[in-house]
């Protein structure tokens, strides 16, 4: 007995539907591909899934989908981008329009081309400048201060730096007092500060003798 046959209607199950449209989207493709080399005819097919919109695609060899596509609306006597190249026209002189509005408004804000405006348009610009101006000076005084606290915290970590490498100093020289001390504000005196005599100390000898303070005038 030959097979019987089979219904030609939609196949409701999802994974069923995806395998039967794998195996004969494969056929389908073969099909086209042996018309084309038997019959050498010019063949573009694209077909689309239902589950992921994945697109599946032939056009002969030697030729372009653009070409087929143009050589059937010549055939036909069709114009299948009439409409879309009308839309895009259309869409183009919007942009256009919006763009024009906008180069004039900034022209405006500039003070040129206010001829055209009336009292009302000339009050509500002068209203928008005085906003802008507004808004640039919130943010210069924001940077400002920002500017202001960052130099303040560097100063003041250079102060305690400065206060801790003097307390250092102090201690040494309080430990040590042969060693003079200038302050940063003082004047180093030379003959003042001549007479006094500094010391070095000698390290011990290997033999364990120390030699103790040895003075040195300047």
């Amino acid at each position: 007995m030959g097979r019987g046959k089979i219904e030609i209607k939609r196949i409701e199950n999802d994974t069923n539907r995806q395998v039967t449209y794998s195996k004969r989207r494969a056929g389908i493709l073969k099909k086209a591909q042996e018309l084309t080399v038997l019959c050498d005819a010019k063949v573009a097919l694209l077909m689309f899934s239902a589950n992921n919109n994945k697109v599946s695609e032939y056009v002969s060899p030697g030729t372009s989908l653009k070409e087929v596509y143009n050589k059937y609306q010549e055939s036909a006597k069709v114009a299948l981008w009439d409409s879309e190249f009308k839309r895009l026209q259309e869409l183009l002189k919007k942009l256009k329009d919006t763009n024009d509005r906008l180069r004039k408004e900034i022209s405006q804000r500039q003070g040129d081309e206010l001829d055209d405006l009336s009292f009302t348009e000339l009050r509500g610009l002068e209203q928008d400048v005085k906003s802008s101006v507004d808004k640039v000076r919130l943010r210069k005084e924001k940077v400002i201060r920002t500017q202001t606290d960052t130099t303040n915290k560097k100063i003041k970590s250079h102060e305690e730096a400065y206060r801790s490498l003097r307390s250092a100093y102090n201690e040494m020289n309080e430990s040590e007092p042969q060693y003079p001390f200038v302050q940063p504000d003082e004047d180093y005196d030379p003959i003042n500060m001549g007479s006094r005599i500094y010391a070095i100390q000698m390290q011990p000898h290997q033999d364990g003798e120390n030699y103790g303070w040895v003075p040195i005038k300047p």
